[in-house]
Protein backbone atom coordinates (compact mmCIF):
# COMPACT_ATOMS: atom_id res chain seq x y z
CA UNK A 1 0.00 0.00 0.00
CA UNK A 2 1.02 3.73 -0.98
CA UNK A 3 1.92 6.24 1.87
CA UNK A 4 -0.58 9.16 2.24
CA UNK A 5 0.88 12.85 2.33
CA UNK A 6 -0.98 15.52 4.16
CA UNK A 7 -1.69 18.57 1.58
CA UNK A 8 -0.10 16.30 -1.55
CA UNK A 9 -2.25 16.80 -4.54
CA UNK A 10 -3.72 13.48 -5.82
CA UNK A 11 -5.15 12.13 -9.58
CA UNK A 12 -8.40 9.88 -9.31
CA UNK A 13 -8.49 7.06 -11.45
CA UNK A 14 -11.41 8.71 -13.24
CA UNK A 15 -9.39 12.19 -13.94
CA UNK A 16 -10.27 14.68 -11.24
CA UNK A 17 -7.68 16.19 -8.93
CA UNK A 18 -7.83 16.45 -5.01
CA UNK A 19 -5.62 17.66 -2.07
CA UNK A 20 -5.54 15.66 1.00
CA UNK A 21 -6.60 18.11 3.95
CA UNK A 22 -5.71 15.86 6.93
CA UNK A 23 -6.44 11.55 8.63
CA UNK A 24 -8.97 12.04 10.98
CA UNK A 25 -10.97 9.28 12.92
CA UNK A 26 -14.46 7.97 12.84
CA UNK A 27 -15.76 8.64 16.08
CA UNK A 28 -17.93 5.31 16.29
CA UNK A 29 -15.09 2.86 14.58
CA UNK A 30 -11.97 4.68 14.98
CA UNK A 31 -11.17 3.73 11.21
CA UNK A 32 -8.69 6.60 10.15
CA UNK A 33 -10.44 8.39 7.12
CA UNK A 34 -8.68 10.80 4.42
CA UNK A 35 -10.15 14.25 4.84
CA UNK A 36 -9.88 15.93 1.08
CA UNK A 37 -11.11 18.97 -1.02
CA UNK A 38 -12.01 18.54 -4.55
CA UNK A 39 -9.78 20.79 -6.78
CA UNK A 40 -12.65 22.09 -8.80
CA UNK A 41 -16.66 23.26 -9.09
CA UNK A 42 -17.03 24.08 -5.32
CA UNK A 43 -14.16 22.83 -3.83
CA UNK A 44 -16.13 20.65 -0.97
CA UNK A 45 -14.41 18.56 1.34
CA UNK A 46 -14.93 14.93 1.41
CA UNK A 47 -13.98 12.09 3.82
CA UNK A 48 -13.29 8.31 2.63
CA UNK A 49 -11.53 5.34 4.73
CA UNK A 50 -8.05 5.37 4.46
CA UNK A 51 -7.15 1.77 3.10
CA UNK A 52 -10.18 2.36 0.47
CA UNK A 53 -8.65 6.04 -0.76
CA UNK A 54 -4.78 3.57 -0.85
CA UNK A 55 -6.36 0.89 -2.66
CA UNK A 56 -5.42 -0.18 -6.00
CA UNK A 57 -7.93 0.12 -8.81
CA UNK A 58 -9.97 -2.61 -9.04
CA UNK A 59 -8.87 -3.54 -13.17
CA UNK A 60 -11.59 -6.27 -13.70
CA UNK A 61 -13.97 -3.38 -13.07
CA UNK A 62 -11.98 -0.36 -15.39
CA UNK A 63 -10.10 -2.98 -17.50
CA UNK A 64 -8.89 0.39 -19.70
CA UNK A 65 -7.47 2.02 -16.38
CA UNK A 66 -3.72 2.61 -16.54
CA UNK A 67 -3.00 3.94 -13.14
CA UNK A 68 -2.14 1.21 -10.23
CA UNK A 69 -3.94 3.25 -7.35
CA UNK A 70 -7.94 4.57 -6.97
CA UNK A 71 -5.65 8.03 -6.07
CA UNK A 72 -1.99 8.55 -7.10
CA UNK A 73 0.21 11.37 -5.56
CA UNK A 74 1.03 13.76 -7.95
CA UNK A 75 4.85 15.45 -8.86
CA UNK A 76 3.08 18.75 -9.17
CA UNK A 77 6.17 21.45 -9.55
CA UNK A 78 5.90 24.93 -8.99
CA UNK A 79 6.15 27.34 -12.03
CA UNK A 80 9.36 29.45 -11.99
CA UNK A 81 8.50 33.75 -12.59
Amino acid sequence: MQELKIKGIYKHFKGDYYLVEDIAKDSETLQEVVVYRKLYEDGALWVRPKEIFLSEVDHEKYPKVTQKYKFELQNIKRVAN
